[in-house]
């Protein structure tokens, strides 16, 4: 089963770590998606402090350090469920605090016509692994 997931994942930590393995244990492949750095600065208000391209490999790295079979993928700049469409995956897994538009990603679900459960995945340490907590004392991976 193909498992996706999504994230900017700025600066990798335990937690993103651990929302990634989680991810992994409900299928046989792993989809991140990256997000766009322009989407980053849309929605959060600020631009990552790592461009996408090297969050993408930092991310390609993790998932083989974590002995996952998955690849890490740029998202669609404009159609944030572009990618949803394009790998019909069988499960999303969300993290604990992920702010998702449910409705829509079921509407874009339903509409396309294929079976995939939303998952929320549970948090690792979020005292002390949270991107926004600690973005200026994250080493890099």
């Amino acid at each position: 089963m193909r498992v996706m997931v999504f994230g900017t994942f700025d600066w990798l930590h335990p937690g993103h770590l651990s929302y990634l393995s989680q991810a992994g244990k409900f299928g046989e492949e792993l989809i991140v998606i990256i997000a766009r750095d322009q989407n980053v600065l849309q929605i959060k208000g600020r631009q990552p402090q790592q461009d996408e391209k090297k969050r993408r490999g930092a991310i390609s790295l993790a998932l083989k350090e974590l002995g996952l079979s998955g690849r890490a993928v740029l998202g669609a700049r404009k159609d944030r469920w572009q990618v949803v469409r394009k790998y019909q995956p069988g499960i999303i897994g969300l993290g604990y605090d992920q702010a998702v538009d449910l409705k829509t990603l079921r509407s874009v679900i339903a509409t396309e016509g294929f079976f995939c459960k939303i998952k929320r995945l549970k948090p690792y340490y979020p005292e002390k692994y949270k991107s926004s907590y600690g973005r200026d004392n994250f080493i890099e991976k």
